[in-house]
């Protein structure tokens, strides 16, 4: 088992303590999905100096608090680069450009079963129409007691008279 943990430097204390009871922690800076209203909405981090800065800074802090790993999400590629070639630890890129150690996607996105796509998302497929209709033709069969069928049951068995 291991923990994702969102945040940077202001995390490292929690980091070193679940770190210190022997579980692995993986890190994860930048578009932080479970704190987006705090900036501001899904938006890139990272964007200006200062900010690449700091998650360069964070990321050092995290490696050194113990993470095995980084994600990096919704960052520019430049900075991307910049953190995966500054930490000893592999970096996962979701939006964070192919200079990351390793890539993550969502599986909904990537498979076409979600609306809205992230720039950063490449569609590997486009499931959603096919399992409409599988989920329609599934409960128009229920509806009309066509399934389950005979072939999708258990029947007993027949006793010796």
């Amino acid at each position: 088992q291991a923990v994702k943990l969102e945040g940077g430097s202001k995390r490292v204390r929690v980091i070193e303590s679940i770190v210190d009871a022997e579980i692995p922690v993986m890190g994860h800076l930048g578009l932080t999905p479970q704190s987006f209203h705090a900036m501001g909405g899904f938006k890139v981090q990272g964007k200006d100096l200062d900010a690449a800065k700091a998650l360069v800074e964070d990321a050092l802090a995290l490696s050194a608090a113990g993470c095995f790993a980084i994600v990096l999400e919704g960052i520019p590629d430049v900075v991307a680069q910049l953190i995966t070639e500054s930490v000893p630890v592999p970096t996962i890129g979701i939006g964070a450009s192919a200079a990351c150690d390793g890539q993550v996607l969502v599986l909904e996105d990537m498979l076409g079963l979600s609306p809205r796509v992230p720039k950063f998302v490449k569609r590997f497929g486009d499931l959603g129409p096919s399992i409409e209709r599988a989920i329609k033709d599934y409960a128009e069969e229920v509806r009309t007691r066509r399934f389950p069928g005979p072939e999708n049951v258990y029947p007993m068995r027949k006793t010796k008279t």
